[in-house]
């Protein structure tokens, strides 16, 4: 019987080549009775470590969305070895505490984890931008997702500016953990939601370690 990480990476072929239908990708097994034509199977999903040094050298660019404000920003912010100033302003904005209304410096490694995820995946042909559903965190409105019973943790490292809950429209929070797992830059928790849009991915600088929420 195929395990669960073969049923999703099997969805994500489908995916890459079309054939699945908008925000089921990776949900829902393709039920027609047409057989269609098998792409070429991508590189190993949960191995990131097998990238060579030209995936890390390159000039990088996020395509970032948040959509508790509807902005989106798509920038490069990092070329010949050094973050562009500019840029990673921008960048520290788009991820502030949008109930606080208050930004902080984010951690360059958080930005490179965000990266190296949507550069991986786009290597699959799949370009969506990536959402920003929290970023940095004042300790105030820290202290109220955990009075609303919203998951967070009393010393989140997203109020440090080290953390990030993330999804990619229509891939499968699972597929979008372990690949960044792979990255072995810190902490990843996976969120399962029963919900259109699905669940998410928290993703730190933190100590390596994983959990499910």
């Amino acid at each position: 019987m195929p395990t669960r990480r073969q049923l999703l990476k099997r969805g994500l072929l489908l995916g890459t080549a079309g054939m699945a239908a908008p925000h089921t990708l990776l949900h829902a097994a393709d039920s027609s009775n047409e057989k269609p034509a098998q792409p070429t199977p991508p590189p190993d999903l949960f191995d990131s470590q097998a990238l060579d040094i030209e995936f890390w050298v390159k000039p990088r660019t996020l395509d970032l969305i948040r959509p508790a404000t509807g902005e989106r920003s798509k920038l490069l912010y990092w070329k010949d070895g050094e973050v562009l100033e500019s840029a990673y302003q921008q960048l520290c904005h788009l991820l502030r505490d949008v109930n606080g209304k208050q930004s902080a410096p984010i951690d360059p490694k958080l930005l490179e984890t965000l990266w190296a995820t949507q550069a991986y995946i786009s290597r699959l042909g799949m370009t969506k931008p990536l959402e920003i559903l929290s970023g940095y965190r004042t300790q105030a409105s820290n202290m109220r997702l955990i009075e609303q019973g919203v998951p967070a943790a009393r010393k989140s490292l997203h109020m440090e500016g080290k953390a990030a809950d993330i999804r990619i429209p229509q891939l499968h929070e699972e597929i979008l953990g372990e690949l960044i797992q792979s990255f072995r830059q810190g902490g990843v928790g996976f969120y399962y939601r029963q919900t259109a849009n699905g669940g998410w991915i928290h993703t730190d600088t933190g100590l390596q370690r994983s959990w499910k929420g």
